[in-house]
């Protein structure tokens, strides 16, 4: 199946006082790139989530943003580091003695103290939290494979039409290359009439070379290889596991082929199909590089 690695897609989720939304994205790339930004608190739950993400995702760039809201009063608690203070207590004491500087410490002094008081996680709740978010990313992924599944619905069509004609072009220029041959034998003998004017040719040297000249010239390989791509393209469209890499491989054989087809042709019409093959091609390729 074909799965477009461009989609967005966003869901939100609220059991009794929390709720969670989040945010996907995916773009192009080579292999399978998690980004998560997840509220500070919920860090350990980021293993889980790529987890999840590669049950929808083989291959691009994944950017997940979850945002987290616990509505009740009371979900905000806060905790003191009494270590901390008492040691920060401690020192600035030392340096009022050290100096015999007479104001005395206060709560505020200490309050300066880096994150002497910091929010608490209510963890009565965090594995209800997690549920919460999990639930919520499963969803965002949903939509976002449904996007990239019509997307690639979409491409699925537009590729299958492209090969259709690249095939259609392979008729021609099979019906091109049988002429090759005698083509080149044709301009072998008339370049040797005018090279060995009055001189007397061996024949069967003469016939030997216009054999090698039509085995040079022959591509019926090359075009018996071409339909066996075309057919290894449309089985990988139609397969159910992603195909992105195995399409972009079979494109550069593809180009091989027309290259090698290019370089024999002698005639201009079929050198001209053979161009617009490689034209074909290159669109193909560019659509290509967005499959996963």
């Amino acid at each position: 199946m074909i799965k477009s690695m461009t989609a967005f897609a966003e869901a939100s989720h609220t059991v009794e006082n929390i709720t969670c939304d989040v945010e996907i994205r995916t773009y192009n790339s080579r292999h399978l790139d998690v980004a998560l930004y997840l509220p500070r608190t919920f860090s350990r739950l980021e293993e889980g989530i790529k987890k999840q993400v590669g049950r929808y995702v083989a291959r691009g760039r994944v950017e997940i943003r979850v945002s987290l809201e616990e509505q009740a009063e009371d979900t905000t608690v806060f905790q003191v580091d009494l270590p901390r203070a008492q040691g920060y207590f401690k020192a600035l004491c030392a340096l009022r003695d050290e100096f015999d500087l007479k104001d005395p410490v206060t709560l505020g002094h200490i309050l300066e103290g880096r994150e002497m008081i910091q929010v608490a996680e209510n963890k009565t709740d965090a594995d209800q939290v997690a549920a919460v978010l999990s639930q919520a990313v499963d969803m965002a992924l949903g939509g976002l494979d449904r996007m990239r599944t019509a997307e690639g619905d979409n491409l699925s069509l537009d590729l299958l039409a492209r090969v259709d004609d690249i095939e259609k072009r392979m008729d021609i220029v099979e019906t091109d290359a049988q002429a090759l041959p005698a083509l080149y034998q044709k301009r072998l003998m008339e370049r040797i009439e005018v090279l060995t004017a009055g001189v007397e040719v061996d024949p069967v040297r003469l016939a030997q070379e216009a054999a090698v000249l039509a085995d040079k010239s022959d591509i019926s390989e090359e075009i018996v290889r071409v339909r066996s791509h075309i057919r290894q393209f449309r089985d990988i469209v139609a397969a159910d596991e992603p195909g992105g890499r195995k399409l972009n491989f079979l494109i550069q054989e593809f180009n091989r082929e027309f290259n090698t087809m290019g370089s024999k042709s002698g005639k201009a019409a079929l050198s001209h199909t053979i161009v617009e093959l490689k034209s074909e091609l290159e669109k193909i390729r560019e659509q290509i590089q967005n499959i996963e």
